[in-house]
């Protein structure tokens, strides 16, 4: 039977004893790890968020009745304990920050039993994600979770206090918004009020929030709630959160500044990483044309080379016709591994296919010096030599060539030269290498829709050097927009906002909005703009995205207390689910077939 705390209190956490308890009487609460009987003493682990003590109950100095309980106790019991700390008189527990001691027991009640979990709560849990998932509020017990989160909340203190010291205030902005029709796709929530109308809930705060600058606020911060109802992957969710900032007055020196100041400090408090400052900078341009990615990763070299000069006279149609169709060929060297085994090179060809290119050229330059090639036949001994000089090749190098369109000649080798780096071992967890890229391209071009679109949003300031070229080339215009990134992860980004009418009505124009079309979309931040606007900036950072980087893992649920799977569902609560008829009705709604 379960007892009740009968005006107990706790006077410590578990994790929280050491050396300097011992002689003292504590009361700790908790769940039960573990417990092993031998005989005429009883082992507990007990557990709470502070870590793991070990509790020894003998009949002696607990009594019978307290002993009898002991020998009740199962895993997940919870249970509280007082006695006293002693030095531990087994072996010290390396692994545990209470290894040196023990607390013997003198009283016990059990708060509560439990039946037996559907698996173990351990660290580092083997059991299949999806059953963690279902039962996550017994998978939130787990020493490594209950760490992620914790750290979480120590990153957002410490946003807090520094954002608080710059001069920023906390200000909340709406979650029921106005759809838009750019970026992902909304969430939809329809009104039961206005009959046929539905908000959207916020991508992101960025139209209140520069509506905030021209209210006067000067320098604003949330960390904010965003909902996005597009496809999952290991570190995307439909619902997120932001640590989102603007400021008034400012250019992109400004933003990056404090911005990189920020984390700095948070990485420095939290788990004491030191984050060299300023932070390195390249262009959109340089990270393309170096890494293949605008996130680029670099913890190691392998960088791209273009060899399109070298190749585009030689015998090889697939170099040749790349070229000729306005492409381009590309390559990486891959230092050391000329003899990579056959069937691990046709491994690299089929994941370079999944990136859209029919697929990779290869020349392997042997520690002979002779070549072992996917293409040597069609190439003469002169143009072989020329193009492994480019490439900056040596004997026991493997080489590696992408060629067709730019854009997907990039994508390939830049996902493969981080798939290489982490085949081959070079990826080092401790090392954190922040930069930014800058100079982003204003628009892009969406097949699809058969238009440039922003490819940040229509309010990104164009390059001032650059508005001369909006209506005529707008394919070559640079955004004052702006990433910070670490180790090939995007971390936050932000831009210089439009402020002047005139920029944006032309923005608009270059988008494919007609007038009526941007004010019927955005017609209260125009209006707003009438009645006079501050030069103004911001960025948003990946809450989540932080915590995964500083928590050392690759999946963004280890960080979310009640994440969702890739198909936006929760296999604990089964959101999301149908409701009934009634609620349909009220919402003037009907689900067909």
């Amino acid at each position: 039977m379960a007892e009740s705390m009968k005006g107990l209190r706790r006077t410590h956490r578990c994790g929280e004893l050491s050396a300097a308890n011992i002689g003292e009487q504590v009361t700790v609460m908790g769940w039960v790890q573990k417990q092993r009987n031998k005989g005429g003493i009883i082992f507990v682990d007990l557990r709470d968020r502070a870590g793991i003590l070990q509790v020894i109950f003998e009949e002696a100095d607990c009594g019978a009745e307290h002993f009898a309980k002991a020998e009740r106790l199962r895993s997940e019991f919870v249970a509280a304990v007082t006695g006293r700390v002693e030095k531990r008189a087994g072996a010290v527990n390396a692994n545990l920050a209470t290894g040196e001691i023990e607390v013997r027991a003198e009283s016990l009640r059990i708060l509560s039993e439990a039946e037996t979990p559907p698996f173990p709560v351990e660290e580092n849990s083997r059991t299949k994600e999806e059953l963690r998932l279902k039962y996550r509020y017994l998978d939130l017990r787990r020493p490594d979770l209950q760490r992620n989160l914790m750290l979480r909340s120590r990153m957002t203190a410490a946003v807090h206090a520094f954002l608080e010291e710059e001069g920023f205030l906390e200000v909340e902005t709406p979650i029921l918004n106005k759809s838009t029709p750019e970026g992902a796709r909304d969430y939809l929530v329809p009104s039961r009020i206005h009959q046929g109308c539905f908000y959207a809930l916020p991508q992101s705060p960025q139209i209140f929030k520069q509506l905030l600058m021209c209210s006067g606020y000067d320098r604003y911060f949330q960390i904010a709630r965003c909902f996005r109802d597009e496809d999952l992957r290991a570190d995307r969710q439909p619902e997120f959160t932001q640590i989102d900032l603007e400021m008034s007055f400012v250019d992109q020196e400004d933003v990056l500044d404090v911005t990189e100041r920020m984390v700095a400090k948070v990485c420095k408090e939290t788990v004491g990483l030191e984050v060299p400052l300023p932070l390195k900078r390249m262009t959109w341009d340089e990270a393309m044309n170096r890494f293949g990615s605008d996130k680029p990763d670099t913890r190691f070299d392998m960088e791209l080379t273009d060899v399109s000069e070298t190749v585009k006279g030689c015998g090889f149609g697939v170099f040749t016709g790349a070229l000729e169709a306005g492409g381009s060929v590309r390559g990486i060297n891959v230092k050391g591994q000329a003899e990579m085994p056959r069937k691990k090179i046709d491994a690299l060809v089929e994941f370079a296919k999944g990136y859209g290119v029919k697929g990779l050229a290869y020349l392997a330059v042997l520690p002979d010096g002779s070549y072992k090639s996917s293409f040597a036949k069609f190439m003469t001994e002169e143009e072989l030599k020329e193009l492994v000089a480019a490439m900056a090749g040596e004997p026991g190098d493997l080489l590696l060539f992408a060629a067709d369109k730019l854009k997907l000649v990039w994508s390939v080798l830049g996902a493969l030269r981080v798939e290489l780096a982490r085949q081959l071992g070079m990826l080092d967890p401790n090392q954190y290498n922040f930069l930014w890229v800058t100079e982003f391209p204003q628009f892009e071009w969406s097949d699809e829709e058969e238009r440039y679109v922003a490819m940040h949003h229509p309010f990104t300031m164009p390059m001032e050097e650059d508005l001369e070229i909006l209506e005529s080339d707008p394919g070559k215009v640079r955004a004052k927009a702006y990433d910070i990134v670490v180790n090939g992860m995007e971390l936050g980004g932000g831009s210089v906002r439009i402020f002047q009418d005139d920029i944006q009505e032309r923005m608009f124009q270059a988008l494919g909005f007609t007038k009526e079309q941007a004010h019927e979309q955005f017609g209260f931040l125009i209006d707003a703009f009438k009645y006079g606007v501050p030069p103004h900036a911001g960025l948003a950072i990946g809450l989540e995205r932080f915590v995964m980087l500083l928590a050392q893992t690759d999946n963004i649920r280890d960080v979310i207390a009640f994440p969702k799977i890739k198909d936006a569902s929760c296999l604990m609560s089964e959101a999301p689910g149908t409701v009934d008829a009634k609620q349909l009705e009220e919402l003037h709604l009907q689900v067909t077939e």
